[in-house]
C-alpha cells in the first residue's frame, strides 16, 4: 500500500519490512538497521500509516516527536537517524528497566518499539473492542476472539504484564487511558480496556474525525469501575425501582388481559430505567421539552411508566371502554367524527415536575404501524419548538427517537432523517437513537434482514457515537444513557444507543416464535426476567437487602390494582384532547361551526409590502435578469395591474408576516422557485453566500402602512423559506410535525413536480389525510404540486391529482347543509381540502384562509407551472383589497361578451380545473364563440355542489360538459361526475323535474382515454391530443 505514497511512506514501510525479516524494495539496497530503527518493526506498520496519513493532513495532529520524524524522513534523512524520543521517554525508560530481570538490556529502540506497541494495543481495543463485547443477553452471539486485542500479538510476554509504561506524553491531547498521569502496568492498561471495551458494553466512536468528542467518550469509559462511579447509590436504588415499574407492568397486562395484543417489551425492559435516566439527565442540561417517536414495540410500556399517562386509561382501552362505542357508531356513520386508533399507536403530552423544580415537557407522537414513519415528523416538531422558543442550538428541546434493529437498518427513513441533522433549516441539535434491538424482525434472522455487522451501522456515515449495550445488565443501560444525553447536549450531535436484549414472546402475544426460532425460543424460555437477574445482584453487592425488593415490588403491584380498580368505575370514558397544548387552545373542535374570516388586505398595505421585498439594498447585487423581474414586479404594486402569481404568493406571505403569523417554505429548490418564479431568497453576484430576504426585512422600514397588524398583535413574523435535501419521505415528514407544534403559521412542503409527492406516499396515507381522525390532531400542512399538461412527458406533467381526492372522506352522494354564500360546515366535515386555482389572487386568498380559520386542515394545492409567466394569468390589486374580495369556490364565467349573451343561448356549460381554461378560453375567443360558458372549480374537495348547481338553474338550456387533459382514469373526472350529478339531481327534484334518466343529469367527459401512464413522452403527440380536447369541447 505504502510503495505507492510518498518517500517517507516508503522509507517507513521498508525499515519495518526489513526489520520484520520481509523483503525489502530492489530500489532500496539492503544495510545493517539503525538501533533506533527497532520501534518501525512490521507490528507498528500499520499504526505509522495512520499516524502518517494524520500527519499529511495536519502536522499538529500528531505528537510532536512523530512530526518531526516524518518531516526529517521527508527531507532525506535516514529513518533511523530522523527519530527522536517522545517526551518522557527517559523517565518511562527507568520504569521498564526496573521491571525485567537483572542485566537485561533494553535500549532505547526497544523501549519506543513496546510503547508504540502499547498505543497500538489500545487503539485496537478502541476500535475493535465492541466486537469481543459480551452484548447478547441470551448468550446466541459470542464475543469474537480477536488476535488484535491480544498482547501477544504486539510481541509482549506473560512477563511483561507488571511492566510499567508511561504513556501521558506520548500523544498530546488524547485523554482517557493516555491521560493517565504517571506509569501504569500493562496488566492494568488491559484490565481497563476490556473493562470499557470488551464487557457488557460495546463503543463505536473512532470513526469520529473530532479529537474531542473521540476525548470525551474515552474520559467516560477508559477509566477502572467507569459504570460503578458513573451511578450514585441512589441513583442505583432508582434504577432497580423502575425496572420493577417496567417488568411489573408487563406481567400486569398478561394477566389481566392474556389474549390481547399489547406488544410486550419483554426481554428488553431495562430500556424504561434507561430512558428515564436520559430524560433526567438532559433535563439537568437545560432540556425543558422531549420530543418522542416510537413504533408499537414496548409504547404501552413508555406512555404508562416514563410519559405517565394514567392508567386506568389505558386499562379502559384494554377493556373496549375508552369511548362511548354506540355514541361513535352513530357519530360516524351520520357525520364526522373521531374514528380512533388502536392504543399502541397513540400519542399524548405530558408536564413533569421534578422535587427540585425543573420542568420538562414529554411529547410522545402519534404513529402508525409503518415503522420509522414519524421520526420526521418528531425532528420536524422538535425544530418548530425550538423556532418558536428561539432556542437557536437546541439546548432547551431535544428529540428522541426509538427503534426497532430490523427497521432501523431497512427503513430508508431513517436515513433521510439522519441527513437532515446538519442541514441549516433542519438541524435539531442532534437526536438521540435508542434501538430496542430484539435481534430479530417479526420473523426474520438479522443474517436475513441487514448486510451490516450491525444495525446501527448507519451511524458512522453520520459521525455519531454508537454505544451497545447488554439489556441485562440495567445500570449499564442507565449510564449509557446518561453519557448520551451529555454528549447530545455538549456537541449537538445525533447519538445512538443499541439495546441488545431479545423478545419473550413473538411479534404479538398471540404469535408462535418456535415456528421459525427454535433454538432462540428455547434458550429465551430458560433465560430469568432481568428483575430476577438485577435484584440478585443488587442484594449480592449489597445495594439492598430482599426486604427493600418485596416493598418496591408491592408498592408497584398496589398501584396497578388501585388504577385497575378506578377502570371499573362507572361512566370512565378517555379525554380525545390529551394531546393538546396551549398552542391549539381555542382551536374549532370537530362539529362546530366556525366562521368565515376576512382575507382582504388593504391596498396601502400590499403596494408597502412591495417597496421593501422587491428593492434589495444599496451594495447588494443581484442579478441582472433577477433585477429586471423585481422592477417589474415593483411596478405591478405601484399600479396595482397586472399583478402575477410570483408576486401575488409573496404579498399574501408578507401580509402574513406582519399579522405575525410566521411562515414557512420548505422543498427542493424552493428559495427560487422549480420555475424559477419566486425568488423569496436573492443572491449576490460579488458575494457568492451573500443572500438578502426582503421579506425579513418588513419590521426593518419607516413605511407607515407596513406595521404590525391584527387585533391583539404587537410583532412582525418571519419567514423561512429553505432549500431542502432531495428527500420527499424525509422532508414532507419533517414539514408536518412543524406544522403540528402550532397552528398561527403557515408551513408549506413544495414538490419540485408534483407527481415527486408519491416519494412520500406514506406520510400522505398514514398522517395527514387521516391524523384528525385517527388521532384528534389538527393539522394546516400545506403542499404544493406543481402540475399541468405541458408536453413534458409522463413524469412531469401530473400531480396524481385523482389520489388525493381519493382519500378525501366527502360522500358524493350528500350535498352538507349551507349557512350561507361561500360558507358552510362542509370543510369542517371534511379531512382536508384539494384545490386547483387559476389566478394570482384566488392563490393570495386562499393561502390566508389557510391560516384565517377558526381549524386546521391540511391543504393540497396543486400549482402551476407554464400558467406562471403567462401574461393572462394576472390580477388586479382590487381583487386583493377590494369589498369583494375573497377565495372562490368557484369561478363563474367572465368574458363580457359571454355574458352578454342570455342565459338562455348558452348552448354550452364547460366544467373544468386548473390550466386548461386558459387555452379553452384562448380558443373561444381566436373563434369568436360567445355561446359557451366556461366554469371553473377552483376548490375540488370539499366540493362545491351549491356552485355547481347554481350554474346549472342559470344555463338552463346549456348541454353541461366536463373537460379535463388529464387521463380519463385520472385527473378530477372521476370525483366531480358524481357530485355534478348529485348536484344537478338535487335541483331537479326540488323543481320537480323527473330524475330517472341519469345520463339526462350528467356531464359528458372531454378529454384523454385512459392510460397506464399519465402523459405520452411525445410533444408533437401530446399537442395533438390537447387540440382535440378543445375542439370536442366547444363542439356543437
Amino acid at each position: 500500500m505504502w510503495s505507492t505514497q510518498s518517500a517517507t511512506a516508503r522509507a517507513v514501510a521498508q525499515a519495518a519490512r526489513r526489520l520484520a525479516g520481509a523483503r525489502t524494495l530492489a530500489s532500496v539496497p539492503k544495510k545493517a538497521p539503525h538501533p533506533n530503527e527497532s520501534f518501525l518493526q512490521g507490528t507498528s506498520a500499520v499504526y505509522l500509516e495512520q499516524m502518517y496519513d494524520l500527519y499529511k493532513q495536519d502536522p499538529s495532529k500528531v505528537d510532536s516527536s512523530l512530526a518531526t520524524y516524518f518531516r526529517n524522513v521527508d527531507s532525506g534523512m535516514d529513518p533511523g537517524m530522523a527519530f527522536q524520543p517522545f517526551p518522557g521517554l527517559t523517565t518511562q525508560l527507568s520504569a521498564a528497566a526496573s521491571s525485567v530481570e537483572a542485566g537485561q538490556n533494553i535500549g532505547v529502540g526497544r523501549a519506543t518499539s513496546d510503547t508504540i506497541n502499547v498505543m497500538q494495543l489500545i487503539r485496537a481495543f478502541q476500535t475493535r473492542g465492541h466486537e469481543h463485547a459480551n452484548l447478547d443477553p441470551l448468550g446466541i452471539l459470542k464475543p469474537q476472539e480477536l488476535a488484535d486485542l491480544d498482547y501477544t500479538t504486539y510481541g509482549f510476554t506473560e512477563a511483561d504484564l507488571d511492566r510499567e509504561f508511561n504513556l501521558s506524553g506520548v500523544e498530546k491531547e488524547i485523554k482517557g487511558i493516555l491521560d493517565t498521569g504517571g506509569p501504569i502496568k500493562l496488566r492494568d492498561i488491559l484490565d481497563t480496556l476490556k473493562q470499557a471495551y470488551c464487557s457488557n458494553i460495546g463503543l463505536e466512536y473512532m470513526h469520529i474525525t473530532d479529537r474531542e468528542k473521540c476525548n470525551f467518550i474515552r474520559e467516560r469509559f477508559e477509566k477502572p469501575n467507569a459504570v460503578a462511579e458513573g451511578l450514585s447509590k441512589e441513583e442505583r436504588l432508582q434504577i432497580l425501582e423502575r425496572l420493577t415499574f417496567a417488568v411489573m407492568w408487563e406481567f400486569f397486562l398478561s394477566t389481566k388481559w392474556n389474549t390481547a395484543k399489547r406488544f410486550g417489551l419483554e426481554g428488553a425492559e431495562s430500556f424504561i430505567p434507561g430512558f428515564k435516566s436520559l430524560i433526567d439527565q438532559a433535563t439537568l442540561n437545560g432540556v425543558e421539552n422531549v420530543v418522542i417517536g416510537m413504533p408499537h414495540r414496548g409504547r404501552l410500556n413508555v406512555i404508562a411508566n416514563v410519559v405517565r399517562k394514567d392508567l386506568y386509561k389505558i386499562f379502559l382501552q384494554f377493556k373496549g371502554l375508552s369511548v362511548q362505542n354506540e355514541q361513535l357508531f352513530k357519530s360516524l356513520r351520520d357525520d364526522y367524527a373521531i374514528s380512533g386508533d388502536v392504543k399502541y399507536h397513540l400519542g399524548m403530552t405530558y408536564q413533569r415536575e421534578y422535587p427540585d423544580g425543573r420542568k420538562v415537557e414529554l411529547s410522545l407522537a402519534a404513529n402508525p404501524s409503518h415503522l420509522e414513519a414519524v421520526d420526521p415528523v418528531v425532528v420536524g416538531k422538535a425544530r418548530a419548538k425550538q423556532y418558536y422558543d428561539d432556542d437557536v442550538d437546541g439546548d432547551r428541546t431535544m428529540p428522541v427517537l426509538i427503534h426497532g434493529d430490523a427497521a432501523f437498518c431497512g427503513q430508508g427513513v431513517v436515513y433521510e432523517t439522519m441527513h437532515m441533522s446538519a442541514l441549516p433549516d433542519y438541524k435539531t441539535g442532534g437526536a438521540i437513537h435508542i434501538v430496542v434491538n430484539n435481534q430479530i424482525g417479526f420473523t426474520t434472522d438479522p443474517y436475513q434482514s441487514r448486510s451490516t455487522r450491525y444495525c446501527t451501522d448507519l451511524g458512522r456515515a453520520f459521525d455519531c457515537p454508537i454505544f451497545h449495550v447488554n439489556a441485562d445488565d440495567p445500570e449499564a443501560v442507565a449510564y449509557i444513557f446518561k453519557v448520551a444525553a451529555d454528549y447530545r447536549q455538549k456537541y449537538k450531535s445525533d447519538v445512538i444507543i443499541d439495546v441488545v436484549g431479545y423478545r419473550r414472546n413473538g411479534h404479538n402475544e398471540m404469535d408462535q416464535p418456535l415456528f421459525t426460532q427454535p433454538k432462540m425460543y428455547q434458550i429465551i424460555k430458560k433465560t430469568p426476567n432481568v428483575l430476577d437477574k438485577y435484584t440478585a445482584k443488587a442484594i449480592e453487592t449489597g445495594l439492598c437487602d430482599q426486604a427493600h425488593v418485596a416493598t418496591v415490588k408491592n408498592m408497584v403491584m398496589e398501584i396497578y390494582e388501585d388504577e385497575f380498580r378506578k377502570s371499573t368505575e362507572p361512566n370512565q370514558f378517555i379525554d380525545d384532547n390529551e394531546w393538546i397544548d396551549s398552542k391549539w387552545e381555542g382551536q374549532t373542535a370537530i362539529g362546530k361551526f366556525s366562521k368565515r374570516q376576512p382575507t382582504r388586505v388593504d391596498e396601502d398595505v400590499l403596494r408597502g409590502i412591495g417597496e421593501i421585498i422587491f428593492q434589495p439594498p444599496e451594495g447588494f447585487q443581484p442579478h441582472r435578469t433577477i433585477k429586471k423581474l423585481l422592477n417589474e414586479k415593483l411596478n405591478m404594486t405601484r399600479k396595482g395591474e397586472g399583478i402575477d402569481w410570483g408576486c401575488a404568493e409573496l404579498l399574501a406571505y408578507g401580509s402574513l408576516l406582519l399579522e405575525g403569523k410566521h411562515v414557512r417554505v420548505s422543498g427542493q429548490d424552493s428559495q427560487r422557485g422549480t420555475f424559477s418564479h419566486r425568488h423569496a431568497v436573492l443572491h449576490d453576484q460579488n458575494e457568492p453566500y451573500g443572500t438578502w430576504v426582503g421579506l425579513n426585512e418588513l419590521a426593518n422600514t419607516d413605511i407607515e402602512a407596513v406595521r404590525a397588524i391584527g387585533e391583539g398583535n404587537d410583532k412582525i413574523a418571519n419567514i423561512t423559506v429553505c432549500n431542502s435535501s432531495l428527500s420527499e419521505y424525509g422532508i414532507m415528514g419533517f414539514e408536518l410535525g412543524y406544522a403540528l407544534e402550532d397552528p398561527n403559521a403557515l408551513v408549506i412542503w413544495e414538490a419540485q413536480f408534483g407527481d415527486f409527492s408519491n416519494g412520500a406516499q406514506i406520510i400522505v396515507d398514514q398522517f395527514i389525510s387521516c391524523g384528525e381522525t385517527k388521532w384528534n390532531r389538527q393539522c394546516g400542512l400545506t403542499l404544493f404540486l406543481p402540475h399541468g399538461y405541458d408536453g413534458q412527458g409522463p413524469e412531469h406533467s401530473s400531480c396524481r391529482i385523482e389520489r388525493f381526492l381519493q382519500l378525501s372522506d366527502e360522500d358524493p352522494d350528500q350535498i352538507p347543509e349551507h349557512s350561507g354564500r361561500e360558507q358552510s360546515m362542509a370543510i369542517q366535515n371534511n379531512n382536508w381540502q384539494v384545490c386547483n386555482v387559476t389566478t394570482p389572487a384566488q392563490i393570495f386568498h386562499l393561502l390566508r384562509r389557510q391560516v384565517h380559520r377558526g381549524f386546521r386542515k391540511p391543504l393540497v394545492i396543486a400549482t402551476p407551472k407554464s400558467m406562471l409567466k403567462d401574461d393572462l394569468v394576472r390580477s388586479d390589486i382590487e381583487e386583493f383589497s377590494g369589498p369583494d374580495a375573497y377565495f372562490h369556490r368557484v369561478l363563474l364565467e367572465v368574458d363580457p361578451e359571454v355574458n352578454a349573451t342570455p342565459d338562455e343561448d348558452i348552448r354550452k356549460v364547460i366544467f373544468c380545473v386548473g390550466k386548461l381554461y386558459y387555452e379553452l378560453a384562448n380558443y373561444r375567443k381566436k373563434n369568436d364563440i360567445k355561446d359557451v360558458a366556461i366554469i371553473r372549480i377552483e376548490q375540488i374537495t370539499p366540493f362545491p355542489f351549491d356552485r355547481i348547481a347554481e350554474t346549472y338553474q342559470k344555463y338552463s338550456n346549456a348541454k353541461l360538459v366536463f373537460a379535463q387533459e388529464e387521463p380519463k382514469n385520472m385527473g378530477t373526472w372521476y370525483f366531480c361526475d358524481d357530485r355534478i350529478y348529485t348536484a344537478i339531481r338535487k335541483v331537479r327534484m326540488e323543481r320537480g323535474d323527473p330524475v330517472d334518466n341519469e345520463p339526462e343529469l350528467r356531464a359528458e367527459y372531454i378529454g384523454r382515454s385512459t392510460m397506464a401512464s399519465p402523459a405520452v413522452g411525445y410533444g408533437g403527440v401530446h399537442a395533438l391530443e390537447q387540440q382535440d380536447i378543445i375542439e370536442r369541447a366547444f363542439a356543437e
